[in-house]
């Protein structure tokens, strides 16, 4: 499932793979994918893989996309709630993968507090997902090397995020920044893990991940990959995340114990640590 994404490139990546079955976006604005439908038209744009079959030149034809315009937080604080009846007939099945791609956490909207710190929501996202299902979140511009902690900063909100998925109950949780996402700085992006063993795809080596690649993205018609900057070495780089961000990590007011001591807690926590993750042997 996609939440949010109206302006349709995060469909258009994830139809990309053979291996989805169906694409389930919801917006709370239908007017964002129309909009951008005129003015961001590339955003949109499947036509690398609009020869295979159920597949269509505009994102939104391809026979897997489904996209509902509702409010995205009721719908998943309805239907996954911890109170609600998993029983019910009419229940939605849950998510092996769940992409939040909206307001940027920093954002001075209600909304967008809401979005990254209410406990029902982040609460319902976990039960939204398979057991072993991954939530991908886009957490805003990455930080700078001098910036302040996100807890004390402008990233309040991300902070406060990343606490709630360790409390209640995701088991590994990574952060890692892309350059090509056509904005004027480099973003970030997290993940959550459900299932703890399921983080061992995502320290796959180079090789390996070339030929899952080469089995499951959809061919242009010349027969090359569809996609334009990601492959196995790109993978790699994300797998670690930058130094800016344990310098970040390590301005918190309470600073955590691996900062001074970095070799001693490498079987610790699986919760979010930067420090941990680059300095550890995966």
């Amino acid at each position: 499932a996609i939440i949010g994404g109206g302006e349709g490139a995060t469909l258009r990546e994830i139809l990309k793979h053979s291996t989805v079955e169906q694409a389930v976006m919801i917006e709370i604005d239908e007017g964002v994918v129309s909009l951008s439908k005129d003015y961001l038209p590339e955003w949109q744009d499947c036509s690398s893989i609009a020869h295979h079959k159920g597949r269509d030149a505009w994102c939104f034809n391809d026979t897997r996309a489904d996209a509902r315009f509702e409010d995205a937080m009721a719908y998943f604080t309805d239907n996954f709630s911890p109170k609600q009846d998993d029983t019910d007939d009419d229940s939605e099945s849950p998510y092996e993968v769940i992409v939040m791609d909206c307001l940027d956490p920093n954002d001075n909207v209600e909304f967008a507090e809401f979005l990254y710190t209410s406990d029902t929501y982040i609460q319902s996202l976990y039960h939204a997902l398979t057991d072993d299902g991954i939530l991908v979140v886009q957490v805003g511009a990455s930080p700078k090397v001098d910036q302040a902690a996100d807890e004390t900063g402008g990233f309040v909100n991300r902070s406060e995020m990343m606490k709630k998925l360790n409390e209640y109950g995701f088991k590994s949780i990574h952060i890692y920044d892309e350059s090509h996402s056509g904005f004027f700085a480099s973003w970030s992006t997290l993940l959550a893990f459900k299932d703890a063993e399921t983080r061992e795809r995502w320290y796959r080596s180079s090789a390996e991940i070339e030929l899952d690649l080469s089995r499951r993205i959809l061919p242009t018609k010349e027969g090359k990959s569809s996609l334009r900057y990601f492959d196995g070495a790109t993978m790699k780089g994300y797998q670690v995340p930058g130094k800016q961000f344990e310098a970040v990590y390590c301005r918190q007011e309470e600073q955590p114990q691996e900062c001074n001591d970095k070799f001693k807690l490498l079987n610790g926590s699986s919760s979010y640590s930067p420090v941990l993750e680059r300095h550890a042997i995966h």
